[in-house]
């Protein structure tokens, strides 16, 4: 199945809208500690990571 030249993937918007997500939760955790802040971005990356691949096995 070919796609449309310049269209992302939605593996992409899934591992781009978790990290936005874990910025934006590490942010408030910034005041606390520094370490929670990239625990939470870290967190929210591999989260991305493991609904793009659930993603990709489900569109094959």
């Amino acid at each position: 199945m070919k796609e449309k030249p310049g269209k992302i993937h939605s593996a992409a918007w899934a591992v781009g809208g978790c990290t936005l997500i874990g910025l934006g939760a590490g942010l408030t955790l910034l005041h606390y500690s520094a370490l929670a802040f990239v625990g939470t971005l870290l967190a929210c990356i591999g989260l991305g990571l493991v609904i793009a691949a659930l993603l990709t096995r489900k569109s094959q």
